[in-house]
Formats: structure tokens, sequence, C-alpha cells
């Protein structure tokens, strides 16, 4: 589904203005970094997969 380094896109966006979030960690916690600002979050990842909007670029192996 998703993968580490992917860019996704949430279903709000952050107060900077960008709705581009690139995954920096991922376990049963997942951390994303606004593409924007470069502010980082941490959330469960059962609350990730709700504010999922969508993936907007896969990442290059």
């Amino acid at each position: 589904m998703y993968e580490l380094n992917d860019l996704v896109e949430m279903k709000k966006p952050h107060p900077c203005g960008t709705n581009r979030w690139q995954i920096i960690r991922m376990g049963a916690d997942i951390k994303i970094q606004c593409t924007g600002c470069g502010h980082i979050v941490m959330m469960p990842r059962r609350e990730f997969d709700h504010k999922l909007k969508k993936i907007l670029e896969k990442a290059e192996k």
C-alpha cells in the first residue's frame, strides 16, 4: 500500500498551505514530514490510515 519515502496527501492540509507529506519512519507509529515547511508529525498507524487521502508518488527503489 504505502512504503518508506512515499509522498502522500492527507485529508486536511497543513497550516503552512501544503498538503504533501513524505513518510520518513514506519512501524507501529508512522512519522511524516511536511514537504513545505519541514514540520514532522508522528501518529499511530490506525490514525494515519484513517487520515490518508491518497498516495501521490511512490518512492524510487
